[in-house]
């Protein structure tokens, strides 16, 4: 079993990120930044062309961090492929070695930088979610055998904060139900609301691990309140940034607050950091997070 999979059904509380795979071909970057988080983060989230903002493909990627001994996240939109891509990556990804799966609709190009790419979300999350459960069953989405079938673990998201939360309760009962094993969430800032979401969907008894953007400064903190659906920096959160001489030092706090407070209602955190990776030792000693120090 997957060192992901493992830890995760074990209980242990645990950590992953998210790294960008890079508009060009230049890896090292990425290499390095993994390198570094070595024993602290658990799993690596492999974006799959971010905010429909076209990147390398996250399964090359994601090989490369098996390669380095580390474990990635796949994640898979329905945005770019048909139900015969798919399954045709998905049988391609497990050959590379890779297991772990983050399913996800998508963002649609129009909001990307290719606005005039062709959608195609010929599928969405959950159906995908049952793509790969059918895979495991050693069939493909037609019911047609499989000459060896792959073994996934797979998730799927989930927002707390959603607008319209029981639709929002509702599709992740679905997607537990076509085969969703673990959930990440959209970023969290208010623990009190986060438990009593947690309250509601605990009868579904998959892990979640609670999302939280790392916060730099007063003016990213508003911008994701205006452009981030669902989402909500509480305004003590916001102005604590803004007068802070310290905007590192504070970013970090705020991070490990939130943790310190979540921790006992999930089974881990994954800490967004868009592109300040280096805050995340700091933040984890600081929520008292034990790393696992295991590759």
């Amino acid at each position: 079993m997957d060192n992901f999979a493992r830890r995760l059904k074990s209980g242990k509380f645990i950590v992953t990120t998210e790294l960008n795979p890079p508009k060009g071909t230049n890896i090292k970057p990425l290499l390095e930044k993994a390198k570094r988080l070595k024993g602290i983060v658990d799993a690596f989230n492999l974006t799959d062309s971010h905010r429909a903002r076209m990147a390398m493909s996250p399964m090359a990627m994601a090989h490369r961090l098996i390669l380095q001994n580390q474990c990635p996240i796949l994640q898979i939109t329905c945005r770019d492929r048909n139900r015969l891509a798919i399954q045709s990556d998905l049988l391609g990804a497990f050959d590379l070695g890779i297991s772990n799966l983050l399913c996800m609709t998508g963002d649609h190009p129009s909001s990307g930088d290719h606005p005039e790419a062709k959608p195609v979300f010929d599928v969405d999350a959950i159906k995908l979610l049952g793509i790969i459960s059918s895979l495991n069953s050693g069939k493909d989405m037609s019911g047609r055998n499989l000459d060896g079938e792959p073994e996934f673990f797979s998730g799927a998201v989930v927002n707390p904060g959603a607008l319209e939360l029981e639709k929002e309760i509702r599709r992740m009962e679905a997607k537990v139900e076509a085969g969703a094993t673990f959930f990440q969430t959209q970023p969290v800032y208010e623990p009190d609301l986060f438990q009593e979401f947690i309250d509601r969907v605990s009868k579904f008894k998959v892990p979640i691990i609670c999302g939280i953007i790392t916060l730099t400064s007063a003016r990213m903190a508003t911008n994701l309140n205006r452009n981030l659906t669902g989402v909500s920096i509480p305004k003590a959160v916001i102005a604590e940034l803004d007068k802070s001489v310290d905007t590192e030092s504070t970013s970090v706090a705020i991070a490990a607050r939130v943790i310190k407070l979540i921790r006992p209602m999930c089974q881990g955190v994954h800490i967004m950091s868009l592109g300040r990776e280096d805050l995340i030792p700091s933040i984890l000693e600081k929520a008292e997070i034990a790393v696992s120090g295991e590759t």
